[in-house]
């Protein structure tokens, strides 16, 4: 066996893993669904919160 060949099965199980581990997480669409909004609120969350940071120091520093 050559060894692009052990590379790609090693590859394949790796990600057929991660996809198992992914899939058993969220058991259902919806939960994966939950799951992608979940991120994106906390995505929201921490933007909307650098952006104040950002605001109060620009204010602050001008005063």
């Amino acid at each position: 066996m050559s060894i692009k060949s052990v590379a790609r099965v090693a590859l394949s199980l790796t990600l057929l893993s991660g996809a198992a581990v992914s899939l058993s997480a969220c058991n259902t669409v919806r939960g994966a669904g939950q799951d992608v909004s979940s991120v994106g609120h906390n995505v929201s969350r921490g933007a909307n919160a650098t952006q104040d940071a950002i605001q109060r120091h620009t204010d602050a520093s001008t005063h």
